[in-house]
């Protein structure tokens, strides 16, 4: 369903007088950050209204990268398997000398899956495709997408925001809503109205045509690249899951025209300007590098390009964005569905804003380093929040490797109690916590919250198994001393205690977290 009129607010999101339509959280930008927000919420029952000011999603593989955090974030969301299905692996590099392949080059290292890590490399998914599989999910979650609706002004008070909305047909309405996320890009019109500066690292000047284009005469197994006398490039990277390329030309010319496009890529590489069939779409791209002197203000949240702008060197804008969203979205539904403290959603800048400026740097530098070799160290896997207010770590010591509070909670397959094939990912997959126990463990069930909406309880080994650690891959992936460990929903250790004689230490944890992060502490 996509709207477009206000009489389509109205309908998607329910009206409760006749001035004004009231949601959970209102969402300025349907780019992979606000859409992938938008799912996030409403698969937790929250009203969530996205807005968005062009009148169809953004055209253009812009960002084609989806590294493995990402991905694992996009299964919990539902939304990877679509993902896959139109991505493929990124092909090695060829550079072209006078007409032919003079060497051939993996710029994209390859790394095995293991049984902790299921998703080992970067995705090649053209951004389109993310957008249109993020917007499908929505759909069929029952969300939606209000197109051609710019968020013109804005205000707040201590109970929420009322928002301005001017549709493609020119009527106004005002939307009142808990929350306002600015997702909106990094010229972001919220970001502006909340007075919020952006500063960041300067980057050498410059400027590049980016294109999608039909070729022929170009196999589709290299990524096709050219070196100019003036240290300029022109590339041609084959599009997985189309029969179109991604051309950068960085050869001095700012005009982006399909005849320019045809012209330059003639000109600089050997293809003849009838070999370039058609240019789908073109933009101009300037790199920049911003972040944002705060994430917050009031009512207001910045996320995505919003709160920072990177480089595209190293693939790290549009995954650090998306997890921006995943990271948000289970804070606001603490808040909106289960009454924590509003205080929760202080963690978020304290989370993500160091984790930008960290990425801001690695972007940066190596986009300065003109390097083209990317390896682990850009999948996103090792971010974590150890120094989080959010994170308490109370087992006296652990192996070298065990994941700590505030790491990443890996993957392991396992089987069920009666022997069916499963994995630690499908018991997190979903908006709630998880509590994971592993061994014996005598901590009391019914001193745990009873909504399995909000927190599921996970037992591997001990007795009555839900889970059997039956090749011993839990075991390789968290220890093997018995241990409770909370996952929060975002697939990060929230606590880690040890299990064993600790009932009443445990559920005592337990009970003081969950009140930090919800209404319905432990019993």
């Amino acid at each position: 369903m996509e709207l477009n009129n206000v009489k389509d607010i109205e309908n998607a999101v329910g009206v409760t007088d006749d001035l004004l339509t009231t949601v959970d959280v209102l969402i300025a930008g349907a780019g992979p950050t606000g859409l992938a927000l938008a799912v996030d919420l409403t698969r937790r029952g929250l009203r969530a209204l996205l807005v968005e000011r062009q009148d169809r999603l953004s055209q253009g593989a812009r960002g084609t990268g989806v590294q493995p955090r990402t991905q694992e974030v996009f299964d919990d969301l539902g939304a990877l398997a679509a993902l896959q299905a139109g991505g493929g692996n990124y092909p090695p590099t060829a550079l072209w000398e006078n007409g032919r392949i003079a060497e051939t080059a993996v710029m994209i290292e390859q790394t095995d899956p293991t049984p902790a890590v299921p998703y080992s490399n970067a995705l090649m998914v053209p951004q389109f495709h993310t957008q249109h599989v993020l917007h499908a999910r929505l759909r069929e979650l029952g969300g939606s997408v209000l197109l051609g609706t710019e968020l013109t002004a804005f205000t707040q008070d201590s109970a929420g925001v009322t928002a301005r909305l001017r549709g493609a047909d020119g009527q106004e309405r005002e939307v009142r809503a808990a929350y306002l996320v600015a997702a909106d890009g990094g010229r972001s019109t919220v970001r502006q109205a909340a007075g919020i500066a952006m500063g960041g690292p300067p980057l050498p000047p410059g400027a590049a045509v980016l294109a999608d284009v039909r070729v022929d005469g170009l196999d589709r197994d290299h990524w096709h690249r050219w070196v100019l006398p003036d240290h300029g490039f022109v590339s041609l990277l084959p599009l997985a899951g189309t029969d179109s390329f991604q051309t950068m030309i960085a050869a001095n010319s700012t005009d982006t025209s399909p005849e320019s496009v045809r012209a330059l890529l003639a000109a600089h590489t050997h293809l003849a300007p009838e070999q370039i069939r058609e240019v789908l779409w073109s933009s101009l791209f300037r790199p920049k590098a911003g972040l944002a002197d705060t994430f917050r203000e009031g009512r207001v949240f910045l996320a995505g390009d919003a709160a920072h702008i990177h480089s595209p060197a190293g693939g790290q804008g549009l995954n650090t964005s998306v997890q921006d969203a995943y990271n948000l979205g289970w804070k606001l539904g603490q808040v909106l569905r289960y009454g924590a403290p509003a205080a929760l959603l202080d963690s978020y800048e304290a989370e993500r804003r160091p984790i930008a400026e960290r990425i801001l740097d690695t972007s940066s530098r190596l986009h300065r380093s003109g390097s083209l070799r990317r390896g682990r160290d850009l999948h996103q896997l090792d971010i974590g929040y150890p120094d989080s207010p959010l994170s308490r770590e109370l087992r006296p010591g652990t192996a070298e490797g065990v994941p700590r509070a505030g790491d990443r909670a890996p993957d392991a397959p396992c089987t069920t109690a009666d022997g069916r094939p499963t994995r630690l990912f499908d018991a997190f997959r979903g908006p709630h916590f998880t509590l994971l126990t592993l061994g014996a463990t005598d901590l009391d069930p019914t001193a745990l919250p009873a909504d399995p909406a909000l927190l599921r309880l996970v037992r591997v080994g001990g007795q009555d198994p839900d889970l059997l650690d039956t090749d011993g891959h839990v075991r390789d992936a968290y220890g093997s001393a018995p241990a409770a460990l909370l996952i929060r929903p975002d697939g990060y250790l929230a606590l880690a205690a040890p299990a064993e004689n600790a009932t009443a230490p445990v559920t005592e944890a337990l009970g003081a977290y969950l009140g930090a992060v919800t209404a319905q502490i432990a019993r």
